[in-house]
Parts: C-alpha cells; sequence; structure tokens
C-alpha cells in the first residue's frame, strides 16, 4: 500500500499550518479564455499574491515554465490537468492535457482536475477523474477536483442540492480538496460542508465588487469552508496584493471584515 507521508508533505505546502485553511489563486485562464488582463505576466502576479498570503498558485505547463517568484514568502504550486477552449462547440466538456508524472517532474505540490456535471459529457470526465485520483494515491500526490453543477441538464449552478451532490462525488471519487461554487448562504453552505469528507473550498466566479467577494470569503469560513479559491477578482482587481491581504486575514487569522480592510489598507470605493 502506497504510504500517505508524501501527500501530507505537500499538503502542507499549499495549506496554512496554523488555520489549516488554504487560498489558491487560479491563474489557469489562458486555455479557456485566452490573454486576459492581470496574467500577461506571471512573475509580477505570483509577486503581488505570494507576498499577500496566498498558499498556493494554479496553472497550467507555462505557470510553472515562466514564473520564478524567489520571495521570502513560500507558495505551492498546483498543476491544472484539464483544459477547454472557449472558441469549443462544447466548453463545458474538460479533457486531460497532462498527467501526475509531468506534475512530478514540473516540481508540483498538487494536482487539479476541473468536472462539470450534467452535460452530455460528464460521463467521460467523471472517468477521468477516477483514474487521476487512483494515480495520485500511487505518486502520494494531493487531488484537488473542481466540481461544478454546469451543463444543459442544469437550471441552477448555485443550489444547495446541486452543489452538495458534485461536491460528494469529487470525494466519492478520491478527490482530497473538492472546489466548487457558494450557494449564496451560510446555513445553505453548511450542508454542503457537512455532505462532503473533504475540505470544501469555493470558487470566485464571475466579477464581484469587494465588498461582496470579502462576505462571500467571510461567509465560507463561518459555514466551515476549508479556504477560497479566487482567480480574476483577484488578479483583475486594483490592488492584488492588498486584497490578497485581506483575504489571507479573513480566512487564516478570523478577522473581521472591517478590520481586515483596515490592516491590509484596501481601498473600498464609496468608504
Amino acid at each position: 500500500m502506497t504510504s500517505n507521508f508524501g501527500k501530507k508533505i505537500r499538503l502542507n505546502r499549499i495549506t496554512d499550518k496554523k488555520s489549516e485553511r488554504m487560498i489558491i489563486i487560479p491563474m489557469d485562464h489562458g486555455i479557456t479564455l485566452g490573454p486576459l488582463k492581470g496574467i500577461n505576466d506571471y512573475h509580477k502576479m505570483v509577486e503581488m499574491v505570494a507576498d499577500g498570503g496566498a498558499n498556493a498558485i494554479l496553472g497550467h505547463t507555462a505557470l510553472f515554465l515562466y514564473s520564478n517568484y524567489t520571495g521570502d514568502r513560500e507558495i505551492g504550486r498546483i498543476l491544472h490537468l484539464s483544459a477547454s477552449s472557449d472558441l469549443s462547440p462544447n466548453e463545458n466538456y474538460k479533457v486531460i492535457v497532462n498527467n501526475v508524472v509531468n506534475a512530478l517532474k514540473l516540481g508540483a505540490d498538487a494536482i487539479s482536475v476541473h468536472i462539470n456535471i450534467g452535460n452530455e459529457d460528464d460521463s467521460l470526465m467523471l472517468e477521468d477523474l477516477g483514474e487521476i485520483a487512483q494515480e495520485c494515491r500511487e505518486w502520494s500526490m494531493p487531488l484537488l477536483a473542481m466540481m461544478y453543477p454546469r451543463g444543459d441538464n442544469i437550471t441552477d449552478e448555485y443550489s444547495v442540492e446541486n452543489v452538495k451532490k458534485v461536491a460528494r462525488i469529487g470525494a466519492e471519487l478520491g478527490a482530497d480538496i473538492v472546489k466548487t461554487n457558494y450557494t449564496g448562504s451560510i446555513d445553505s453552505f453548511k450542508e454542503v460542508v457537512n455532505g462532503c469528507p473533504v475540505p470544501v473550498i469555493i470558487a470566485g466566479g464571475s466579477e464581484k465588487n469587494l465588498m461582496e467577494l470579502l462576505q462571500m470569503t467571510k461567509d465560507c469560513i463561518e459555514a466551515g469552508g476549508g479556504g477560497v479559491s479566487f482567480g480574476r477578482n483577484i488578479f483583475q482587481s486594483k490592488d492584488p496584493l492588498a486584497l490578497t491581504n485581506a483575504i489571507s486575514l479573513i480566512v487564516h487569522k478570523n478577522y473581521s471584515i472591517s478590520d481586515a480592510i483596515s490592516e491590509s489598507k484596501l481601498k473600498i470605493e464609496g468608504k
């Protein structure tokens, strides 16, 4: 039987040792959406989110090849194995474009896959998830599963019934961490957390104002969530460093929103 010792070491690199929660900044958008503002210069953005207190960055091979952060703060790296393009007629079908062995060669601390449940190709993605989970166990590599209710069969991507089902699917197939949608309230998200035997972190999704993002972060932690994984809401913000710092204070030190804003010196429009 494969030892979990190596997996624990790698999980520690993407998790805060005191809070046992995580802040992950995904930068995998280049394949799906192209050269977005904020991630044209990987090195600069990685430096800002690392200095702000993020625990890990996440992306494809290019993120590993073209970001060379050497600052004082440690930051984990997660290789994303799934991809699709918005040019495709079926953007919701994520294909596997990398593997665990390459992740090890690149120095990754974990790998991630993206699964959309509720479309005609979800059975193929579930098969991929099961196979990758087995490979991760073989190599003691942590697995983050991005699980979303998304496709023609889904009318509400944020309903608690849909979200808690897809989160449980990820855990059942062997994920160590599940990333999914926030359901909109502390009580409803508690159902998702309580129904999943592994840590659940939330996606940022579409663009939100800063107060909305910070409130969502605070509510996730109050519900027992394992942290956050915000991409565009961070790297396309006016001050990624200060925003990451404010989120870090909430996630890892249980700060109130007002105290986090004050200490991080985050500027909120209208205040």
